[in-house]
């Protein structure tokens, strides 16, 4: 903490997010939403602060969308770059800059960096092997072989990682590997490419970060270190492709900068795009503190791979820290672009328009800040209809609707105070620490919790002294508390402004507070009496089950669509002879009555009427069927089976069904009448 206060200014860098496609509620929860959180705070202190963004626009997953499209690598970019630029602005993510990695200015500054490291001698030249397609003319990035994991046999797994069991792979490591270009098998080919030796840095980066830096979050220290105790390797930096930044070497034709050395030079191009005449101070002045903001996926790119990049190149200063935040799941799943099932974000402010802040407090009360964590449709209405509306909305609801209804909006004058008032405004005065004192360190979900409180204190207050009720008698007494009442409100429109900024601002309009002043927070005269306020609006409303059933079906349907895509038939059972087949009798039999079995969650007890004497069957598919449904159908059965007994009843039979794509089991019968007992063969 005290070493924060002998930076002249903070440059804030977030992670740059792949132009394939638009950002979700993980991205939000990860980065944009913390970060710019912490911006706005330090800009309400009148700091000088740096907010540096950007898409990254190179890499071979963009190269395989278009390619599928039938359109032009850059044609992906742009279309996504504008997508996310503008749901970003729209979620009030408030960069300084939103830059891209195919701008001129990124071309040449990514370039000349790798030039003066080569030039240095900083890079290490050999050969490697690699898949080349003979028939398209082209190598193949690991993203451009596919085949089956050796782990777990899918069928369908990349050069670099099988999704179905999440192993990382090499591409030498698939079984059976395929071009994703023809489909023909790979040759290997020898290419040479540059690494950079990160073991060289490592003896400096272990004492960087595990030496000095042992404030960082646990995640970020432990994941380093892990990465430095088992030693780090030489790691290229460029690659065989034809979409990217040339390698600006001879001798490097159809070469171009790896994805990784490539992006994080962004934030410097960035910044240079915004401060053209002062962008080194906020990089290379001792100064400056320089924070990332990052998802737990990048620590490893921005605590190792391009602090090792800066002390090669001689003249930058590292991050003070790197906050980064664990994953978010969307009910109960990990979130996934591939399969669609993701909350994307300009859906959202579509789907919910003006709830922009519904969404970032959200995102921020549920934050994956030490561990991954879950956000539900459920858990959105909850926390929109139970704490923004009925806590926060309510208090400035009923603060500004009592002062318009007995002092015609006329802020009045506080006289004397009574000991809960004292004992309140007491209360309320320790959260400009509290909150300063969490965001400083990063703990956006306990400075949310923070300024919560602030309005739970101004309701109980509202609630403990009934105004409404004093107003028959001792409007000297309402005078006081409404001035209170809208000082809280006043500390509401400040402490709010980081998480909550439209909210905020619509609230400042209503009490007519010309701006936040963060030094003002906790203080009782941020109103003057005699101003006005306005007329009151919301500033929540409820969210009914209607809107939310919209969004949990559309993710059911995705789901469904996802199961039906990746459901693979099982192989075919060894053959049987057809004497053993007609030693099973299958019969079709009515079924007359169905209930559930008493402490057995899985099973159904089936009276069937068989066309003689009928029969008890039990059967698991009671998580599949409600019992009164099945009462009526004709079923499928077998009737020579030995009888047993589940749960003290005698099952005399089995009730065919067959298992869908999602597990779930089916009940098989006759299309159109048939009599109980008609025997199936």
């Amino acid at each position: 903490m005290e070493k924060q206060k002998h930076y002249a200014r903070t440059l804030v860098t977030t992670a740059l997010p792949y132009a394939n496609g638009p950002v979700h509620i993980g991205h939000l929860a990860g980065v944009y939403v913390p970060a710019d959180i912490y911006v706005r705070y330090l800009r309400l202190k009148g700091e000088d602060v740096l907010m540096i963004g950007g898409s990254d626009e190179h890499g071979v997953p963009i190269t395989i969308k278009a390619q599928k499209e039938g359109v032009t690598p850059q044609d992906i970019v742009d279309r996504y770059h504008k997508i996310i630029k503008e749901s970003m602005a729209g979620l009030g993510i408030s960069f300084d800059v939103y830059g891209r990695t195919t701008s001129e200015m990124h071309r040449h500054t990514a370039s000349d960096f790798f030039k003066k490291l080569y030039d240095k001698g900083e890079f290490i030249e050999k050969m490697s092997k690699q898949f080349y397609d003979e028939e398209a003319n082209q190598w193949l990035a690991d993203r451009y072989i596919t085949g089956t994991c050796p782990h777990c046999g899918n069928d369908g797994a990349y050069g670099d990682q099988c999704e179905a069991c999440g192993t990382s792979l090499n591409a030498t490591d698939l079984i059976n590997p395929r071009s994703a270009i023809t489909g023909n098998v790979p040759v290997l080919k020898e290419t040479k490419h540059w690494y950079m030796p990160l073991d060289k840095w490592e003896p400096r980066l272990r004492q960087w970060i595990l030496e000095e830096h042992k404030e960082w979050k646990t995640n970020v220290y432990g994941q380093c270190k892990s990465w430095l105790d088992g030693g780090l390797q030489p790691r290229a930096v460029t690659r065989d492709l034809n979409w990217g930044i040339p390698v600006p070497i001879e001798g490097a034709e159809g070469k171009v900068l790896y994805v990784w050395f490539d992006a994080p030079i962004g934030y410097i191009s960035n910044t240079k795009e915004l401060r053209p005449d002062d962008w080194e101070k906020y990089w290379k002045s001792p100064d400056t503190r320089i924070i990332h903001f990052i998802g737990k996926d990048n620590i490893v790119f921005h605590c190792l791979i391009f602090p090792a990049m800066l002390m090669a190149e001689g003249s930058y200063q590292l991050a003070e820290n790197v906050p980064a935040n664990e994953f978010l799941n969307l009910e109960g799943d990990k979130i996934s672009t591939s399969r669609n099932w993701a909350v994307w974000l300009n859906e959202y402010l579509e789907d919910f328009p003006g709830k922009q802040d519904v969404l970032r407090y959200v995102l921020t009360a549920n934050a994956p800040e030490t561990k991954d964590n879950d956000f539900t449709w459920k858990d959105f209405q909850d926390r929109n209809n139970n704490e923004l509306v009925a806590i926060l909305g309510n208090f400035v609801n009923r603060a500004i609707v009592l002062t318009n209804k007995y002092f015609d909006g006329v802020i009045p004058q506080a006289h004397e105070l009574t000991s809960y008032d004292r004992d309140t405004i007491e209360e309320f005065k320790g959260v400009k620490d509290d909150l300063s004192q969490a965001l400083d360190t990063f703990h956006f979900r306990a400075a949310l919790a923070e300024a919560m409180k602030l309005a739970r204190i101004g309701n109980k207050y509202l609630a403990d002294t009934e105004p409404w009720k004093l107003a028959k008698t001792d409007m000297i007494r309402v005078e006081t508390i409404m001035n209170i009442a809208l000082q809280i409100t006043a500390n509401l429109a400040i402490a709010f402004e980081p998480f909550l900024p439209f909210s905020a601002e619509k609230l400042r309009k209503m009490i007519n507070l010309d701006h936040a002043d963060w030094n003002k927070l906790g203080s009782i005269d941020i109103l003057k009496a005699g101003d006005r306020v306005e007329k009151p609006e919301l500033l929540f409303e409820k969210i009914d089950d209607e809107t939310i059933k919209i969004q949990t079906d559309r993710l059911e349907r995705i789901k469904q669509e996802n199961i039906l895509k990746n459901f693979k038939p099982k192989a075919v059972a060894p053959t049987v002879a057809f004497d053993d087949f007609q030693k099973l009798d299958i019969r079709v039999g009515k079924v007359l009555a169905c209930e559930k079995v008493k402490k057995a969650d899985k099973l159904l007890k089936f009276t069937i009427d068989d066309g003689l004497k009928g029969r008890t069957i039990v059967s698991g598919i009671a998580k599949f069927y409600n019992p009164e449904d099945l009462v009526g159908k004709d079923v499928c059965f077998i009737a020579n089976f030995a009888p047993r007994t589940l749960k003290g009843i005698e099952s005399q039979g089995m009730i065919l069904s067959a298992e869908d794509a999602d597990g779930r089991l089916v009940v098989i019968g006759p299309h159109g009448e048939v009599r109980p007992g008609v025997q199936v063969g």
